[in-house]
């Protein structure tokens, strides 16, 4: 069993695809273990995008991901952190696979709905900002 991270990001939420998301993951087979609706602190989305500090849009990263709530999510499964990056397609929507959660919601490379842990590391560093252990089901 493998255990990452994913997100349901602002424009996800105020779009009201969070249910829809959700209802994906479980199909899937992936087990939710931790489960959280909140606003990023500043703070926490700088730690989070750190890989992209010295990018130019690093601020808007982090402007539009603390610029509304945001649905985080823990998933348990085979192969999640794979299984859960082809759920969302890739990063810009018109690239994505058809039947993709972005292919079919997001609308832009920066407005694309969902975010999910890369590598085994980066899903450990991401539960850590989002969850405390004992906020995740065992």
């Amino acid at each position: 069993m493998e255990r990452t991270f994913a997100m349901i990001k602002p424009d996800g939420v105020r779009r009201n695809l969070t249910p829809e998301i959700l209802a994906r993951i479980v199909r899937k087979g992936y087990r939710i273990v931790g489960l959280k609706q909140m606003v990023i602190s500043r703070e926490t989305a700088q730690a989070h995008y750190a890989e992209h500090k010295e990018r130019p849009f690093f601020g808007e990263l982090v402007d539009f991901i603390t610029g509304g709530p945001v649905v985080a999510i823990a998933l348990e499964g085979e192969n999640a952190i794979l299984g859960w990056r082809g759920m969302m397609g890739a990063t810009n929507p018109a690239n994505a696979a058809p039947g993709s959660i972005r292919a079919d919601f997001a609308t832009t490379t920066g407005e694309n709905v969902t975010h999910g842990s890369d590598s085994p590391e980066s899903a450990e560093r991401e539960l850590g900002l989002f969850f405390s252990e004992g906020e995740l089901l065992k």
